[in-house]
């Protein structure tokens, strides 16, 4: 089982001057060091609006500083907003290829189309469009990276032959990744040969229904690119610490901020009376159902917060290993947890953590 670093980048208030920048420049000092104590990948999410809960809406530009500060990590969108409000398809291929040249073949592409009305609304989007624009925008974007001229008729896109350069380092191309928070999306990300990307902060059991339905679409794969990723990666919420208590006293009250900031951003669904697509049924009452009425404890014994000595930390992982999942997905900067006791939690995590979980 492999490991990477997951972020949001989280600035809860109290805000001071300068709170932003010193927290990207800590953040790039997090990958440094995860480089070195092992992990493997290093993701960030692509969200706008969305206050105190995420400071991220220009990954691209991070994945560029990141790429000249490490050599060995590979660096991931989680994901890129494919719905041409945010991102038209030729840009995100343009920008993957420059950055894969950038970090020497190290970038993965993953591909989604957000989930609160908080950022569709602002980029006047309507909920109904996105699971087709985003089908649609994934079908031609490795095409612009094989095909020389490029070009494509269909309901959103309309782009006459051009030669959509520069190409990618890696060969065929980068892998690509989905988002998934409805257990049809592991069918769908399976089915198109794609990985991927489970967000849901829920009990590891209940993701090995989640990871049969993806082998099984895996199995009847017509992949959208040249080759298929088979790989699950799922999110953690991870403090490890030198004791229990130390871990828990710390990543707690950052847990259930974090917890209770997301729950925040679904209300609008409910407040606005907005019909929600059936779509998003699942994913919007799933972040309720999951992250309401659970305790400390019952979030950490049931394995949606890692959070504990580095024994407890393998006790918990080995539930995700024991489901199938192929990448955890460690989401450690969160809540608003200070800078040095993350980088204390990275060095813990790739000392003994990640060696136990090696071939």
């Amino acid at each position: 089982m492999k490991f990477g670093l997951m972020y949001e980048i989280q600035i809860p208030e109290p805000h001071y001057p300068g709170i932003v920048k010193d927290t990207y420049n800590q953040v790039m000092a997090q990958v440094v060091l995860a480089e070195e104590m092992g992990f493997e990948h290093f993701w960030t999410v692509e969200h706008h609006f969305l206050t105190e809960f995420s400071y991220c809406p220009a990954p691209e530009v991070l994945y560029g500083a990141v790429s000249q500060r490490t050599s060995k990590i590979r660096i991931g969108h989680a994901v890129a907003l494919l719905p041409p409000q945010y991102n038209h398809p030729i840009r995100v291929a343009e920008r993957a290829a420059v950055l894969d040249l950038l970090s020497d073949g190290r970038m993965d592409l993953g591909t989604g189309r957000s989930t609160t009305l908080i950022e569709m609304g602002g980029f006047g989007i309507n909920p109904e469009d996105t699971r087709p624009m985003w089908e649609e925008a994934l079908s031609i974007i490795p095409r612009m990276w094989l095909e020389d001229p490029f070009s494509h008729e269909g309901r959103y896109f309309k782009i006459p032959p051009r030669s959509v350069i520069p190409k990618p380092v890696q060969q065929p191309h980068p892998p690509l990744w989905m988002a998934c928070s409805q257990p049809d999306s592991f069918s769908i990300a399976g089915e198109k040969g794609i990985g991927a990307l489970c967000f849901n902060i829920g009990q590891p059991e209940e993701l090995e229904r989640r990871v049969q339905r993806y082998r099984e679409g895996i199995h009847r794969a017509q992949p959208v690119g040249a080759f298929i990723n088979n790989q699950v990666a799922a999110l953690g919420l991870i403090h490890c610490g030198e004791t229990d208590k130390r871990a828990r006293d710390i990543g707690g009250p950052a847990g259930m901020w974090m917890l209770n900031k997301s729950l925040e951003l679904y209300r609008p669904w409910q407040e606005q009376g907005t019909k929600i697509p059936d779509s998003y049924k699942f994913a919007v009452g799933a972040v309720q159902g999951e992250r309401t009425g659970r305790s400390l404890e019952d979030l950490i014994e049931g394995g949606a917060f890692c959070m504990g000595s580095p024994e407890t930390c393998i006790r918990i992982l080995k539930k995700f290993e024991a489901v199938g999942v192929d990448q955890v997905l460690c989401f450690m900067q969160f809540g608003g947890i200070a800078h040095q006791h993350i980088m204390d939690s990275i060095r813990l995590f790739g000392k003994y953590v990640i060696p136990y979980f090696q071939p």
